[in-house]
């Protein structure tokens, strides 16, 4: 690609990030791609110690001590809304900015949910794989609606208040807890969700979806005291952060019939095991974190980070930014 030269990089992009903005991005400055970069941290760390911008997904593990040794950099920009693998208080603290895409890919990521939903409650892949060996057995594939259920929203931001729109549309009763609201919140009101407490929103959904950034809070968020709350005929969908819910105790729920199933997007380890037990269970709709990956949400994150990096390294302010929008370091 042009200025793909590893003398010197300007720009530094260690992970599949492609696009119109990184490609505009290679017109102006010398960057330097390479996908599977963020597998060896000591090749990173030496590539951006005279680089001005990093630019990651969720793979590449952005420590302090990477931010250390990119000695110039002025800004790191993450192609998504999720903050969990960049150390921001590091970044924050060496004046460098960390800018994001908070809402780009917030549309895709609901829309993959509600389809979660769906074919969880409705047995869609196991009818699908039913037909495809031949069957034709439709009492074995009854479900459930969702019109008239509880739909219970754990985290009401962007991506949040999209599925209780799209649950609203579908005729589902709408919960929500987020510490961060109050119940007089005009967000709350113009969804017509109750704002409720964790255990209530536990104890009263018939389907609980999860919005949350993993954060030491959030970390094992959904755990057996968690799961034990649920109705035995309740599910359980995430597109989160994989951590935010105990795989191990998730499994023993589901199959000890404490809960009725779940669709997961996100693992606690990525790519999981391939024996991993959830793998085994009928009760289970799992994807490989594809949430947030449609052509359009792609093409939206990489020009908002693109956008933003380029803004930083032109001494304009970034528009999505997680501390500062311009950079606070002396190099």
């Amino acid at each position: 690609m042009p200025g793909n030269n590893s003398s010197q990089p300007e720009i530094v992009i260690p992970e599949d990030l492609t696009g119109p903005g990184t490609e505009r991005l290679a017109q102006y400055f010398n960057v330097y791609q390479d996908s599977s970069l963020w597998q060896r941290p000591d090749e990173l760390a030496d590539l951006i110690s005279g680089a001005r911008a990093l630019i990651v997904r969720n793979r590449t593990p952005v420590t302090a001590e990477l931010l250390q040794a990119g000695r110039e950099l002025l800004v790191v920009g993450r192609g998504g809304a999720g903050l969990d693998n960049i150390d921001v208080a590091a970044a924050t603290k060496l004046g460098i900015v960390v800018c994001y895409a908070p809402v780009q890919n917030a549309t895709s990521v609901a829309e993959h949910t509600l389809g979660l939903m769906l074919a969880l409650v409705r047995r869609i892949p196991a009818a699908d794989s039913s037909v495809r060996a031949g069957q034709w057995l439709r009492h074995e594939h009854t479900g459930t609606q969702l019109a008239g259920k509880t739909l219970g929203i754990i985290g009401l931001g962007h991506i949040g208040r999209l599925v209780a729109a799209y649950g609203k549309a579908l005729g589902m009763e709408l919960v929500g807890y987020d510490p961060y609201l109050s119940t007089d919140s005009p967000v709350i009101k113009q969804l017509g969700c109750e704002l409720t407490k964790f255990d209530a929103l536990l104890t009263r959904a018939d389907v609980i979806t999860i919005h949350v950034p993993l954060t030491d809070q959030t970390y094992h968020l959904l755990d057996r005291h968690a799961l034990d709350q649920m109705k035995n005929t309740a599910v359980l969908v995430n597109t989160s952060r994989g951590p935010v819910v105990n795989e191990e105790e998730l499994c023993f729920a589901l199959e000890a019939g404490q809960i009725a199933g779940a669709a997961l997007d996100v693992r606690e380890n990525e790519p999981p095991a391939p024996d991993s037990p959830l793998h085994r269970l009928d009760n289970t709709v799992l994807t490989p974190h594809i949430a947030a990956f449609t052509t359009e949400a792609q093409n939206a994150v990489v020009e908002a980070v693109a956008a933003d990096v380029m803004a930083v390294l032109s001494g304009k302010p970034a528009n999505y930014y997680a501390n500062f929008p311009s950079p606070r370091r002396e190099t």
